[in-house]
């Protein structure tokens, strides 16, 4: 190698890394911008108020973790992660820099001061002080407190794709083994919403009496989006519905049997179409569960975001709108991909608290630098016990998300890709603005 050629390359090496290094850190005034943006958080399992001595609430998911066997939680999840100390200041004041068993018991005493204080306010109390404007609560059924427009109900419509015997899917997965009963009793209680006892007798009026009328039933009730986590009980591969097949699959084990894998395969991929179409007409978004999700029979395989090309190239479902939640981790750049469909967007809720700041950046910037109008906010707050409660979850993410967000903006901006006034443009539409589009949304009604 010549002098000139090697001197050439060390000059492209130090710049490289002096650009590199210029970017670790967020550029303080977009920061402290978008710190204070109002946001809507497209995904998140926030608990109702609860009564002292009332039963817990237990409608927070339709498939609670507590069903299946216990699995490891990556590193920023575990309830000893000291950055749950920042939580805590932010929200009770909390006074210490460790996580001491007497000073734990002083947080408990300091939360319950503030629960009895705020009561039926204190979900909204919540989303004061993450400058959260509305949350999108993913739960079986909504409660006290959870009121709108702070709180938007997505309701689960799984249960509806899942009418007849699993028994044949439980023993082919342990997850799904613990996550099917929920399911099935979930269809009870819509059948009994409906005042039905019995599931009715063909395909057609299980999907009218059944399907369109909890879909309406919801809708009436105050849902703004229905969601799916069915990767967790199958894989996504969902196949044009063939009426026919499920029909004939239907009647035929309608009063029992287990139907083999295939054939069930058939119908709940036709529910699955009827179900996506329904909401469509209702003007209703889809939420689908996409992730390396939780439980130690997961299959990550299975919740590859290309599994649902074929449906959002349906053009019977182009009406319907279409969210990819948690954004497809690991598999982002195939998230990516979808954008250039006219009814796909993807949140990133989780990834705010399995990736840190720096790589949830680098997830943001790649989304940014093609489709912004796509990207939805999100915390996926839910609970993990007495201290470290969806609050100090959503109070996580939410950090980390405006965090990400500065720093991929930042590295554009830096490299020449966008002006500071395009950047808080892009900062408000991932925040807010994307998901006031998408829902037709009133911006800050209280």
């Amino acid at each position: 190698m010549t002098t000139r050629v090697l001197t050439l390359a060390v000059f492209v090496l130090l710049f490289c890394s002096l650009k590199a290094f210029s970017q670790t850190t967020a550029d303080p005034d977009l920061l402290d911008r978008i710190s204070r943006f109002k946001a809507i958080d497209n995904h998140a399992h926030p608990l109702r108020y609860v009564v002292e001595g009332e039963k817990p609430d237990d409608e927070y998911d339709a498939l609670p973790l507590e069903a299946i066997e216990p699995f490891p939680l990556p590193a920023r999840l575990s309830p000893v992660n000291p950055e749950f100390i920042g939580a805590w200041k932010a929200l009770y004041g909390y006074g210490y820099n460790d996580m001491g068993e007497k000073h734990v018991e002083e947080l408990l005493a300091s939360k319950k001061k503030v629960l009895d204080e705020q009561r039926q306010n204190f979900p909204a109390w919540v989303l004061d002080h993450l400058n959260i404007e509305t949350m999108f609560a993913n739960r079986i059924a909504m409660g006290r407190g959870l009121v709108e427009p702070r709180f938007r109900w997505v309701s689960f419509v799984d249960a509806l794709m899942f009418p007849l015997s699993n028994e044949t899917a439980k023993r082919s997965n342990r997850d799904y083994a613990g996550f099917y009963p929920a399911e099935e009793k979930l269809l009870k209680r819509y059948l009994t919403d409906l005042g039905l006892t019995a599931l009715p007798p063909t395909l057609d009026e299980f999907a009218k009496r059944v399907v369109t009328a909890t879909l309406e039933r919801q809708k009436q009730n105050g849902v703004v989006a229905v969601k799916f986590e069915t990767a967790y009980l199958r894989l996504l591969d969902f196949d044009k519905p063939d009426a026919t097949m499920a029909s004939q699959v239907y009647s035929r084990y309608l009063k029992g049997g287990e139907p083999p894998p295939g054939d069930y395969k058939a119908l709940q991929d036709y529910l699955f179409h009827y179900i996506t179409s329904e909401a469509g007409r209702l003007g209703l978004a889809v939420h689908i569960h996409v992730i390396d999700g939780a439980g130690g029979y997961y299959r990550a395989s299975g919740s590859n975001p290309l599994l649902l090309e074929p449906t959002f190239n349906d053009p019977s479902l182009r009406r319907t709108n279409f969210v990819i939640v948690h954004g497809g981790l690991p598999y982002t750049k195939q998230t990516m991909s979808l954008f250039g469909k006219p009814n796909v967007y993807a949140d990133f809720s989780a990834q705010t608290f399995f990736l840190y700041p720096r790589g949830l950046s680098e997830v943001l910037r790649s989304w940014l630098e093609s489709y912004p109008e796509r990207i939805l906010f999100g915390t996926d707050a839910f609970s993990f016990g007495p201290s470290v409660d969806w609050p100090e979850l959503a109070w996580l993410s939410n950090m980390t998300a405006r965090q990400g967000l500065a720093l991929a903006l930042t590295g554009m901006m830096n490299d020449g890709e966008i002006t500071r006034e395009r950047a808080v443009e892009l900062a408000q539409m991932v925040l807010r603005n994307n998901a006031i589009k998408l829902y037709k949304l009133q911006p800050g009604v209280r």
